[in-house]
């Protein structure tokens, strides 16, 4: 066992290097005019680009992870807060970025409202103006259960990871009703899930191990945030066993997503198994590493429009949105990849037993912004 124990340590070391140069990355992004955070380096000169809601959030969720939230000067946290106030529609509750292709995304604009809401309660404030569920201007579908599960049921699952993350992000409503109301919704939504469950894998619809993982991931939001048990944990851990044996991991989510997954399954885990899934986490890691000290989502480049980046070349599926562009697409690290390698080494901290620190140099990230 003190060999697993000196073998993990020394995995974890080395992913703690590949962290070099991502600090002053990290303050890069920050652009003092808005309180916003750029998604990659190539946007910061170019004019069509402007810091967004996910990258501002994930950034300030590296600063969280880091525990540099709590230093934040007092100028700063009121640029952030503004950044994601005056981003949220007076009329209908909703947050939206410039670009108007944004608001056509169902999934983007879910994520958004969860992005700033986290991000506002983080900051220590809150939306000026009423959610969407109490404007009145939810969809239709979250009248009633039946009516949500019908929505559910018209999803498409040819690719998992799309079709679960149409799923999961749906659940935002749900979340601001009261408890009384959101019982029976629950209810349905539970039945419907383990309906729809490969009793062999225990992952849910369509398309390459690494994509039905990730579609999985996506649903394990759902169970999480009602405290609601996952079905058929030991079978979901086979099967990410299997897929880190067998898959290459060609986008830093299916690098996160397998990690983050075993740290809510909270399976038993042999210690071999485990220091396998961590050197092969540290490989694929050091893989999206990128010369300016940021990680980059896919191998070849960074996707300069994130939000379609999860049917990859090759595959389709169906009523995809326009690209929302947030870079020049190129050979460089993004804030999307970048805060899923700072979760994935503190779960690997966690699933190894041992405290999470912050990364080395993190505390110099303020001499960085001047």
């Amino acid at each position: 066992m003190e060999a697993f124990t000196r073998d993990q340590c020394q995995v974890l070391r080395q992913m703690d290097e590949v962290f070099d140069g991502f600090i002053p990355w990290l303050a890069g992004q920050y652009d003092a005019t808005t309180g916003g955070f750029y998604y990659a380096s190539s946007a910061i000169h170019d004019a069509r680009f402007t810091p967004d809601i996910e990258s501002t959030a994930q950034a300030l969720n590296i600063l969280v992870r880091n525990n540099l939230h709590q230093m934040l000067p007092e100028h700063i946290r009121l640029k952030m807060m503004h950044f994601f106030q005056q981003k949220q529609d007076p009329q209908t509750g909703y947050f939206f970025d410039e670009n108007p292709n944004m608001k056509k995304d169902e999934v983007m604009v879910h994520r958004a409202l969860n992005y700033a809401l986290g991000a506002l309660r983080k900051l220590k404030s809150k939306p000026l103006f009423p959610l969407p569920m109490q404007a009145n201007a939810a969809p239709d579908y979250v009248r009633s259960p039946a009516s949500y599960v019908q929505k559910w049921q018209s999803i498409d699952m040819s690719n998992s990871w799309r079709g679960c993350d149409l799923l999961a992000t749906s659940c935002t409503y749900m979340s601001q009703m009261s408890e009384t109301e959101r019982a029976p919704f629950l209810a349905e939504a539970i039945r419907f899930l383990e309906s729809i469950q490969d009793p062999e894998t225990g992952l849910w619809g369509e398309g390459e191990l690494y994509v039905r993982i990730s579609g999985t991931f996506k649903l394990h939001t759902f169970y999480h945030r009602f405290q609601i048990p996952m079905p058929n944990k030991d079978r979901i851990y086979q099967s990410i066993l299997h897929c880190l044996r067998t898959e290459e991991a060609k986008d830093m989510c299916y690098v996160r997503n397998p990690i983050d997954l075993l740290a809510y399954l909270q399976v038993d885990i042999p210690p071999d198994e485990w220091l396998e899934i961590l050197e092969r986490t540290y490989q694929n890691m050091q893989k999206l590493k990128r010369q300016d000290g940021g990680f980059s989502r896919e191998i070849k480049n960074s996707p300069s429009a994130p939000n379609v980046a999860q049917v990859k070349e090759g595959e389709r599926y169906p009523d995809m949105p326009e690209p929302v562009h947030l870079s020049l697409g190129v050979y460089e690290g993004d804030m999307n990849a970048s805060t899923q390698a700072t979760l994935i080494r503190q779960q690997c901290y966690r699933l190894s037993g041992l405290p999470v620190t912050p990364l080395i140099g993190a505390d110099n990230f303020f001499k960085y912004l001047s």
